[in-house]
C-alpha cells in the first residue's frame, strides 16, 4: 500500500493491528516500540508506520492531519540506524518518502521477524520488558507467558513441562491415569498408547521427565494426574471455585455471603465435577415431544457450551499464577474467569489456529475429546448459543490483570420480554446489533467496543459507531477514554422517568427512527445527513460557506470558535445541533468551546437558571449581539 491508501484507512478505520500513525518530528521511543511490536506479533506479517501524520484525540470520528516531515532523509537514516543497533537482532525496515497533501511523509513497513529471531527486544532493557507485542492497535510489553509463544516457535520448553523437583511418582494417582485411559479409549479404541504401561504413558505424555537420575512429575503431570494431597501441597491455589451470587452484581458485603464450592482434582475429574456442579444449578425449562408422556428438562445454556468453557479455562490458564479459576453464577448469567490473558489477540478469537500456553495439558485434553480441534472451541460456543437462541457469549482478555473472562447470559435473545422492553425506545432506529448491546448492558451493567464486537461479529469501526450512537441517544454514558473507554447504562435506558410505550415491536424491530433528544421537532424522522441539511438551510449563505470551509477535520480552533459564534447569532442551538452542523462530537464542543464561550460572556444559555436543562441551547450573548 502507498501512503494515500494508508492515510485513507486511518481516516475510515482509525489505527488498526497493522497500521500506526505518528507525528514524529524525531524518532522517539514510541516509534521504536511499535517497530518492535510489529516485528514480534505472531502471524501478523508485519505492519505499516506512517510518519508525519497527527491525530486529533477529541474528534467525533477518527481525525488525522498530514503535518509532514521537515528533514525526511535525516529521519529515515536515524530510524534505519536505530533498527539495526538497538534490538537483539537487526530489524530491516523498508522506508519510503512519499508526498501526501503536498507534504512529505515517511511510509515504513516493518516485516515480521523469523521464528528463530523472536522475541525481538531492546538490548538495554532485556527480557521480558524489552520485548513488545502488537495487540489490536496498541503496543504491549511482553510477559513471561508471551515469551513462551515465541520460544515454542523455536521448539523450546513451555512451563507445563517444568519438573517439580520435590515431587515423586508416589504423587501420581493411578485412578486419574485410569480415567484418562477410559476417555482415550472412548475417543480412539485403537490408540497405541493404551497398550503402554503407566510409566511409559506418563513419559510419552510429558508428564514425567528425568531429573538427577530419577523420574520426576512435571507441572502437567501433577495437574493431569496428581493426587489431591499433592495438588494441595505443590499448587494450593490450583482449584476451581464455583460461586453462587444472589442477584446480578458481585456482593462484597460479608453480611450477604455467597455460596461457594471448591473443586480440587486432577483435570479430567475436575472438568467433570465442575461441569456437573454448574449444570445442576442452571435454570431449566422443559419440553414435551409429540408422542411422549414424560416431559424432558432443557437447560437454558447447552451442556456442551458449559463443558467447552470450563475446558478452555483449565487448558489455557496461567499455572504460574497462584489464584483459582472462578465460575460465578449470577441470577441472569454465568461468568468464568481464569488467570492468564489470551495469548491470541482478542481480534482473532474463534479463528482457526491456537496459541497454547500449556501444550502438554492441551494435547491430553484434545486426545481424550474434552477439547475441540485447535482454535475451534470459541467458535463452537458461539454457534451453540446461537442455535439455542441465546445472546452470544462475550470474551474479555485483560493483560494488565492477567485474566480471561467469559460471560454467558441465560435468557433468549429478543424474546417477548426483551421486545416489550425495547418498545420503550420505539422512536429509535435500533438495529439488531444495537438491540443486542442494550440488552447486554441492561443485564451486565457495562459494555465496551470489544464486547460489542463479540456480540455481533462486527469490526472495531462499526462497533464504535454503534456505541457512539447509543451514547448520543442518551442511553449509554461514556466512561474512560482511549483504549480504556467503556459505557454504562443511563437512567433513561433503565427506565427512570421513561414510561413504556403501549405499542409492541415486531421481532425485526422495524418502524423505529433516530433518537432526537436535543434536536428541534422539524428534524424528527430524518437521517443524520438530512438533519444536517435542514440545519444548514437555516443559516445565512455566508455562514453556510464558513461551515463548508471549516470541514470536519480542521485543527484551526479560532476558526471553529468564530463559526460557532456566527451560527449561534441566528438563534439558540443545542449542543447536538451544533455537533450535527460542524461534524464534531457534542461533548467535545461543550467542553472545548461552548462552556468557555459561556464563561467569557460571548454565548448565553437559553435556560440560564438551569445549565443542565435537557433542552439547553446556546445563543449569542446580548452584549455581543447588540
Amino acid at each position: 500500500m502507498n501512503a494515500r491508501e494508508i492515510f485513507d484507512r486511518l481516516v475510515n478505520l482509525d489505527e488498526t493491528e497493522r497500521i500506526e500513525a505518528k507525528r514524529s518530528a524525531e524518532i522517539g521511543n514510541s516509534v521504536m516500540e511499535t517497530v518492535c511490536a510489529f516485528a514480534n506479533e505472531p502471524g501478523l506479517g508485519g505492519g505499516h508506520l506512517l510518519l508525519g501524520v497527527a491525530r486529533e484525540e477529541m474528534a467525533l470520528f477518527p481525525s488525522y492531519e498530514v503535518v509532514g516531515i521537515d528533514s525526511p532523509d535525516k529521519l529515515a537514516s536515524e530510524l534505519a540506524t536505530r533498527c539495526r543497533s538497538e534490538f537483539n537482532v537487526p530489524v530491516r525496515v523498508d522506508i519510503r518518502q512519499e508526498a501526501l497533501n503536498d507534504k512529505v511523509v515517511l511510509l515504513v513497513f516493518v516485516p515480521e521477524a523469523q521464528p528463530g529471531e523472536k522475541p525481538v527486544y531492546f538490548k538495554s532493557q532485556g527480557l521480558p520488558r524489552g520485548a513488545l507485542r502488537r495487540i489490536g492497535p496498541t503496543d504491549q510489553r511482553c510477559t513471561e507467558d508471551d515469551l513462551t509463544v515465541f520460544y515454542e516457535g523455536r521448539g523450546s520448553e513451555a512451563y507445563d513441562f517444568n519438573a517439580v523437583a520435590d515431587a515423586t511418582l508416589d504423587d501420581i494417582d493411578p485412578d486419574a491415569i485410569a480415567d484418562y485411559r477410559k476417555a482415550r479409549a472412548e475417543a480412539n479404541p485403537d490408540a497405541e498408547e493404551l497398550r503402554w504401561s503407566d510409566p511409559e504413558l506418563l513419559l510419552a505424555l510429558g508428564c514425567v521427565r528425568p531429573l538427577e537420575g530419577r523420574q520426576v512429575p512435571t507441572v502437567a503431570g501433577l495437574m493431569l494426574f496428581g493426587k489431591a494431597i499433592a495438588l494441595r501441597r505443590f499448587f494450593p491455589m490450583m482449584r476451581v471455585d464455583y460461586i453462587r451470587v444472589p442477584g446480578r452484581e458481585w456482593v462484597p458485603d460479608p453480611e450477604k455471603r455467597f455460596d461457594s464450592i471448591e473443586i480440587r482434582d486432577p483435570l479430567i475429574r475436575l472438568i467433570r465435577r465442575a461441569t456437573a456442579a454448574v449444570m445442576d444449578d442452571l435454570p431449566k425449562g422443559f419440553s414435551l415431544p409429540e408422542g411422549q408422556l414424560q416431559r424432558q428438562d432443557v437447560y437454558r445454556v447447552p451442556q456442551r457450551v458449559i463443558r467447552e468453557a470450563i475446558v478452555n479455562a483449565v487448558m489455557h490458564r496461567n499455572y504460574r499464577a497462584q489464584s483459582p479459576i472462578q465460575i460465578i453464577r449470577y441470577s441472569n448469567r454465568l461468568e468464568i474467569i481464569n488467570p492468564g490473558f489470551s495469548l491470541k489477540s482478542p481480534e482473532h478469537l474463534g479463528e482457526p489456529g491456537s496459541l497454547s500456553r500449556n501444550p502438554r495439558i492441551a494435547a491430553v485434553l484434545h486426545e481424550s475429546r474434552f477439547a475441540e480441534t485447535k482454535g475451534s472451541g470459541i467458535r463452537v460456543m458461539r454457534d451453540m448459543m446461537a442455535q439455542a437462541g441465546l445472546t452470544p457469549p462475550a470474551f474479555e482478555s485483560d493483560r494488565a490483570q492477567d485474566k480471561f473472562s467469559a460471560r454467558y447470559l441465560f435468557h433468549h435473545f429478543l424474546g417477548p420480554d426483551d421486545i416489550a422492553w425495547l418498545s420503550r425506545f420505539k422512536d429509535l432506529a435500533l438495529t439488531d446489533e444495537e438491540a443486542r448491546a442494550l440488552i447486554w448492558v441492561r443485564e451486565v451493567g457495562a459494555i465496551d467496543n470489544a464486547t460489542l464486537r463479540e456480540l455481533n461479529r462486527v469490526d472495531p469501526l462499526a462497533a464504535s459507531q454503534k456505541l457512539r450512537r447509543l451514547r448520543d441517544a442518551r442511553l449509554l454514558k461514556q466512561m474512560g477514554k482511549g483504549s480504556a473507554t467503556y459505557y454504562i447504562p443511563t437512567d433513561q435506558l433503565l427506565g427512570d422517568g421513561l414510561p413504556p410505550q403501549s405499542e409492541t415491536l415486531s421481532p425485526d424491530l422495524v418502524g423505529l427512527s433516530p433518537d432526537l433528544v436535543g434536536l428541534s421537532p422539524d428534524l424528527v424522522g430524518l437521517s443524520p445527513d438530512s438533519e444536517r441539511d435542514v440545519l444548514l438551510a437555516e443559516l445565512a449563505p455566508e455562514i453556510r460557506e464558513r461551515v463548508t470551509q471549516l470541514g470536519q477535520r480542521s485543527r484551526d480552533k479560532d476558526r471553529l470558535k468564530e463559526t460557532l459564534l456566527a451560527i449561534c447569532g441566528q438563534r439558540y442551538f443545542s449542543a447536538d445541533e451544533l455537533a450535527r452542523i460542524t461534524g464534531r462530537n457534542a461533548e467535545y464542543l461543550q467542553k472545548g468551546y461552548l462552556s468557555p464561550l459561556i464563561a467569557e460572556g460571548q454565548l448565553a444559555y437559553r435556560y440560564p437558571d438551569d445549565p443542565t436543562h435537557p433542552q439547553q441551547a446556546y445563543g449569542l450573548a446580548e452584549s455581543i449581539a447588540g
